[in-house]
């Protein structure tokens, strides 16, 4: 399957590049405007399937690129920007943006936010045809849709608590060190506290115990955590 590509229209090239990232962490393919003057041939080059756009841009401001690109295509455009006016907000929905994000903003609200708006796109917000899932013994994870089922019952997950998950899912059976946890669960983040990682470990089992399915994660003292996934039989 071709990865969906996003069009980042962001001045700030710093943040442009930890959107890139991010993004492709999760199978994005990304496309900077690095010329804003050219907004639109990179918009025609690269046929994105969804624009996160800035309003304060050079030459022209992100309501006209918004325009711009309504005038020609219907994909999601989302906007990121400073500011909170909810003027800007109604303007830029009255120009043809799907959503509004301000800044700072937590990148696992943008994942979200793009994720749903294409889905929507495509018409199968309900049920993506080609999602991904993951597997342990009776427990399923549904990672792009936050969801774990447990034996017909369902619990919504943060995002956090589903990289956790389909992490130790990946690795059922196998020790993952608190270190590769943190790394992937914060590699866009600095000076992470420790002790959050603990906090992430209790709320996800106490969400499987709410399930029925108790004592699957199992921490291996000095060394990290494992999934069980046969543990509530025992």
């Amino acid at each position: 399957m071709n990865k969906q590509t996003i069009l980042i229209i962001e001045d700030d090239r710093k943040l442009s590049s930890l959107l890139s990232d991010y993004l492709r962490k999760y199978d994005f393919h990304t496309v900077a405007v690095d010329d804003f003057s050219r907004v639109m041939e990179t918009f025609v080059a690269c046929t994105p399937d969804l624009v996160l756009l800035d309003v304060n841009l050079p030459k022209f401001d992100g309501f006209y690129w918004c325009r711009q690109i309504r005038s020609r295509s219907l994909c999601p455009i989302l906007f990121i920007s400073a500011r909170e006016n909810e003027m800007d907000q109604v303007i830029a929905l009255e120009n043809g943006a799907d959503d509004y994000i301000t800044k700072p903003f937590h990148y696992e609200v943008v994942l979200a936010k793009i994720r749903s708006n294409l889905r929507r796109a495509s018409g199968s917000y309900a049920q993506p045809q080609d999602e991904r899932k993951f597997d342990a013994g009776k427990l399923r994870l549904y990672p792009e849709r936050y969801v774990i089922q447990y034996e017909g019952q369902t619990s919504e997950l943060s995002q956090k608590e589903s990289v956790l998950l389909e992490t130790l899912m990946d690795r059922e059976g196998r020790v993952v060190s608190r270190e590769q946890l943190l790394d992937l669960m914060w590699s866009d983040e600095h000076y992470i506290d420790d002790n959050t990682l603990n906090v992430y470990i209790t709320r996800v089992r106490k969400k499987l115990k709410d399930l029925g399915a108790d004592g699957m994660v199992e921490t291996v003292r000095g060394a990290g955590y494992r999934l069980n996934a046969g543990a509530e039989e025992v």
